[in-house]
Formats: C-alpha cells, sequence, structure tokens
C-alpha cells in the first residue's frame, strides 16, 4: 500500500441516484496541478481496488474533492458510494492528466466541454486564479441527460459566484452552459450538436469557433470525445499534450470506466 495514501471521508453528498460527491483529507505532500486526475480507490480484502478520478478540488485547498458516477455492479463504484464520514480511502501519491493549461497554446477563450461527471477536472480549473489570468474568457459547458444531474455543476457556480474572492474575479469572465439532452431546458441538445450549429454560441452572445483565440478541454462520454476530436482536427485544431502544446486537450484515463 506504500504507492497509496490513507485519508479520511469527511462528506458525501448524494446529488442524484446516479451521481454523489465527496471530500476526504489531503496529505500535505500531495501535490498535483488543476485538471489532473489521481489513482484512488479502497482496500478490499488486504488489496487496493483503485480507479482514475479527477480532483474537484482545486490545488489550494486543504481538502480534496471527487465527483462520481454511481454504478450498480461497478467493482468500486458499487462499495465507493457507500462510503460516510470517518470511513478511509486510498489516494495515490501521483497526480498526472492532459487537461492542464500547459498543454494549451496561449489563448483569450478556454472552451472547458463536459458530459456527466466529466465536469470534475473543470470544477478543479475553474477555481484557479492563473486561468483567469490567462483567458479573458471560460466557458463551462456541462451536458447530462436529466435536469436533476446537473445539480453540482449549479451548486459549484453559484458558490463561486458568491464567494468573497472569486466573486468579483469571475464575474466577468466565467460563462456556465448547463445542457440535457431528455427534457425540456433553457438549453436543450448534445454539446457536439450545439457547438456545430453555433448554437451554444448564439446563446450565450458570443462569436463562434475560432482557432486564432479558441483553446478547448475535453472530458466526457466517448461518443463526445470521438465527435469533438474530429470535429476540431478537421477544422485544423491541433491536439496538445506535454510534449507539444496544441489548440485542444482530451482527458483519455476515464473512457473505459
Amino acid at each position: 500500500m506504500s504507492a497509496f495514501q490513507k485519508e479520511t471521508v469527511l462528506s458525501v453528498r448524494h446529488w442524484t441516484d446516479s451521481l454523489f460527491s465527496f471530500t476526504a483529507t489531503r496529505d500535505p505532500g500531495f501535490r498535483f496541478q488543476n485538471g489532473q486526475f489521481a489513482m484512488i480507490g479502497l482496500e478490499v480484502e488486504g488489496k487496493p481496488l483503485m480507479r482514475a478520478y479527477s480532483m474537484a478540488s482545486a490545488n489550494h485547498e486543504e481538502e480534496l474533492e471527487f465527483f462520481s458516477i454511481k454504478v450498480e455492479d461497478g467493482p468500486l463504484t458499487s462499495r465507493l458510494q457507500k462510503i460516510r464520514e470517518g470511513d478511509i480511502i486510498l489516494v495515490g501519491r501521483k497526480a498526472t492528466g492532459t487537461l492542464i493549461t500547459g498543454n494549451l497554446i496561449p489563448g483569450k477563450r478556454l472552451l472547458l466541454l463536459s458530459t456527466g461527471t466529466g465536469l470534475a477536472p473543470f470544477a478543479s480549473l475553474i477555481k484557479d486564479p492563473d486561468v483567469y489570468e490567462n483567458y479573458e474568457t471560460i466557458v463551462l459547458a456541462h451536458g447530462c441527460r436529466q435536469i436533476s444531474e446537473l445539480a453540482y455543476g449549479e451548486h459549484l457556480v453559484d458558490g463561486l459566484r458568491n464567494h468573497e474572492f472569486f466573486g468579483p474575479l469571475i464575474r466577468d469572465k466565467l460563462v456556465y452552459y448547463p445542457t440535457v439532452t431528455r427534457e425540456p431546458f433553457r438549453n436543450r441538445g448534445r454539446i457536439t450538436d450545439l457547438i456545430t450549429s453555433n448554437q451554444m454560441f448564439d446563446d450565450i452572445a458570443q462569436s463562434g469557433l475560432d482557432i486564432a483565440t479558441d483553446r478547448i478541454m475535453l472530458c466526457g462520454s466517448p461518443a463526445m470525445l470521438e465527435e469533438l476530436h474530429a470535429m476540431f482536427s478537421a477544422r485544423g485544431f491541433a491536439e496538445g499534450n506535454h510534449s507539444q502544446p496544441g489548440h485542444f486537450v482530451i482527458e483519455k484515463a476515464f473512457v473505459e470506466r
């Protein structure tokens, strides 16, 4: 177990029948960049059962936070969804991931495009003061099937807007764009379709995609990642990574989870 830290669960909140978040203690030696993930899990029959989870907390916060789906027969999530305050989780000592600003060429507008629990790394990034220093506008798009599944994101953004420090910082820079596919809502449709049709940009009263100024991060369903990767590549956007910054980056660690 030397590759993992034992951390104590501090709080658990169930947002829907299929989504929950939790906070845990953070070892002072655990370092990460906003947008990264770590292996977390539980000790089961004396062995670590681990999966990749993005930190939804920012690197300047003293506690760790994670946002998770519930999978009834999932090896880890079927157990993890039952954790309570005081329980012990395992957290890997090393953080990694492609969703960091250093993997992007400098730009003016940052598009954070997510579905489901793919919102988690962006929850970390929109709490990073440097992001607001480096970009004129940050657009956080979150696609879900039902309105109830937007609750975590809405709570997150509302909290930042009312925050003593972040409120003034994000008021004119952060644009939150929630959308659903299976219920009537002010924004309706798949993120891929809303971008292709330019509807998302019309809804937020901004100009469409511009390779000269737009930088993009993607985290979500395999279908969304595949479609948007093809779309951006066809428009000349280059995918970035640790060795070569680009116009967009994709987190692929969760595709098979």
